[in-house]
């Protein structure tokens, strides 16, 4: 079985005068004017790809607070959730569910 000429050496097999033609529409100056708008389906799968991918969504969204607490606590929440197998924010809002839950808030 014959094995099939890279597009080099498909190029380099051409006379000088065939390789000129072959190119000679990259020695255009505005190459770009050539093309018009992408079509929409492109200009969506740009954006997607533009797109940073981040976290999944999980409710309405994600809100990122500031708060101190406790070393103490700190280190022992953050054995729970190891414990637990769960994240930090994960075993906070757990927390913060079963308080609101405790108090007769939805």
């Amino acid at each position: 079985m014959k094995k099939s000429r890279s597009a080099y050496e498909q190029f380099m097999a051409m006379t000088p005068a065939e390789r000129d033609k072959a190119v000679a529409k990259f020695d255009e100056e505005f190459a770009a004017d050539m093309f018009g708008p992408p079509p929409p389906q492109a200009v969506a799968q740009m954006r997607r790809a533009r797109a940073k991918p981040g976290r999944p969504k999980i409710g309405k969204g994600a809100k990122v607070v500031s708060v101190s607490v406790e070393k103490d606590l700190l280190a022992r929440s953050d054995a729970l959730a190891r414990k637990l197998k769960v994240g930090r924010a994960a075993l906070i809002a757990r927390g913060l569910r079963a308080v609101l839950a405790a108090t007769g808030e939805r």
